[in-house]
């Protein structure tokens, strides 16, 4: 699939608008202007697709206003699934919302992950762009390249800050997975969804110095989205058919 040749013209092109701007930022920025550039391209990207994410927190809000409602239709009809079946998709249906709506905003954001990840993590498309140093390590090495000091002390930090902010992650990620007991699965999220967020940190270990930055940086990003767009709050009467 990182083969395919959509893909590899993307990260070439996403190469050389990482490149341009390393340019702009050389008389500000000097020898890191490229580690610079790979966060603000990082940045402008997840801008991006905000409005992907925006759409995916609205359909959980709608989804989570229902489970009321829910949770009363799968007790009614835990003998009938056929007619449980059409029950929830007719109360999604009334409400305007879809079980599925919030995964395809999801899944329409992975093209661009996997663009990102082609770029800093393969070097695919990058030219010149893993020969620049950041604290005088080269951006396409990894962390068992040449284990001195200075590898040591910029891969800690930026292994330090990713733990961090997978941490964050992972304790939002085990408040939502607080669903009742008895629904199907619950005790299977409540084990897995907190410790996702580390993926990024074990991914982070085997991958060049600018694809940790990217990681780091998006990471952050997801965690302000997270504050920002996934505070909890009541859900006012008649949320649920808000478009």
């Amino acid at each position: 699939m990182l083969a395919f040749s959509p893909v590899h013209d993307a990260a070439a092109a996403a190469g050389s608008v990482v490149g341009w701007l390393a340019g702009l930022l050389t008389p500000l920025a000097g020898g890191v202007a490229t580690a610079v550039a790979i966060v603000l391209f990082t940045i402008a990207v997840r801008l991006l697709i905000s409005p992907l994410t925006v759409a995916q927190v609205r359909a959980e809000r709608r989804r989570a206003a229902l489970a009321p409602q829910l949770r009363q239709l799968q007790q009614r009809y835990a003998g009938d699934p056929a007619t449980l079946q059409s029950e929830v998709f007719a109360l999604y249906r009334g409400a305007g919302a879809s079980p599925v709506a919030g995964c395809l905003p999801a899944l329409l954001q992975a093209p661009f992950f996997l663009v990102m990840y082609r770029l800093f993590g393969t070097g695919d498309g990058a030219g010149g762009l893993l020969d620049a140093r950041l604290a005088g390590v080269p951006l396409g090495w990894h962390l068992g390249d040449g284990l001195t000091p200075s590898v040591l002390l910029v891969f800690g930090v930026l292994l330090a800050a990713l733990a961090g902010l997978a941490t964050v992650l992972s304790r939002r990620a085990a408040a939502s997975a607080a669903v009742p007991a008895d629904q199907p699965g619950a005790a299977l999220l409540a084990r897995v969804l907190p410790l996702l967020p580390y993926g990024t940190v074990l991914l982070a270990l085997v991958v060049p110095l600018a694809a940790v930055l990217y990681l780091v940086t998006t990471t952050g990003w997801t965690v302000a989205e997270h504050v920002l767009l996934r505070r909890p709050r009541p859900v006012p009467a008649g949320a649920i058919d808000e478009r």
